[in-house]
């Protein structure tokens, strides 16, 4: 190809504007020395003139189109970024999380202490119980009007007694027993309060521990009920109505 052809297919995209630098450097210098060349822009800047007017017009070489095509595509061209969120536009959701977990924490904590409380609670009624229980014990032992009884058995040493502390108008009764044997097996020493009038009541249920000693504190009994005397018998393990023969222990004022 010789410099002319060269310069001519550069001369089409110099009337464009669209030669690349050192490429329009060289043609410009090409044009200072060539007058060929000048006539030649002068009619492709002619014939551009002429087709910005109209829809047809002379077409530029095929070598200048594609020469226009890679200059077009050599042209930096600016991306646009996406916008990212601002930080504080994340607050809300972040919030709401909180909130959720600081929820789920209370809640848990909530419950446990209802746990706490109800535990606490129950605890405190049982121990007003048995204060109540020990108040009763201590004031019939200390009482001056209580019925003091001592019931004997008709046996050789060691003796079987027993002590009852009886306060009618409280129904309170506390029974201490000694050298009390052991009862076969499904049975048990059931107490009886035998009253001024009517048939004896049972006054609760006991067994002897391995030293033989036994103890029952506070059976129901109705308050004002007026005592003849005690009894102590052996009865089935659930407690019988009426006392069975032979009466273990008895004693009254």
């Amino acid at each position: 190809m010789s410099t002319h052809e060269q310069f001519a297919d550069d001369l089409a995209l110099y009337a464009l504007g669209a030669l690349p630098g050192e490429e329009c450097v060289a043609l410009e210098r090409h044009l200072g020395e060539c007058a060929s060349c000048r006539r030649e822009l002068a009619t492709l800047r002619g014939d551009t003139a002429l087709l910005a007017l109209s829809t047809g017009g002379p077409r530029p070489p095929l070598r200048s189109r594609q020469r226009l095509r890679e200059a077009i595509a050599r042209e930096p061209r600016s991306r646009v970024a996406p916008r990212s969120r601002p930080w504080w536009a994340l607050v809300p959701v972040l919030a709401a999380g909180v909130l959720a977990v600081l929820a789920a924490l209370f809640w848990t904590q909530n419950s446990s202490l209802r746990r706490q409380v109800a535990i606490l609670n129950e605890r405190t009624l049982r121990q007003q119980a048995e204060l109540q229980r020990t108040r009763e014990i201590v004031s019939t032992l200390t009482a001056t009007n209580a019925m003091t009884v001592t019931l004997v058995a008709a046996k050789t040493p060691p003796q079987p007694q027993g002590k009852v502390m009886y306060m009618k108008d409280r129904g309170s009764l506390i029974f201490l027993a000694s050298n009390i044997p052991p009862v076969p097996s499904q049975k048990a020493y059931e107490l009886w309060l035998i009253p001024m009038k009517g048939a004896p009541m049972a006054a609760g249920m006991f067994k002897p521990d391995a030293h033989g000693s036994a103890m029952v504190l506070n059976p129901p009994l109705p308050a004002g009920m007026e005592a003849k005397a005690f009894a102590v018998t052996i009865e089935p393990e659930s407690g019988s109505s009426t006392p069975t023969m032979p009466i273990v222990m008895v004693g009254g004022e």
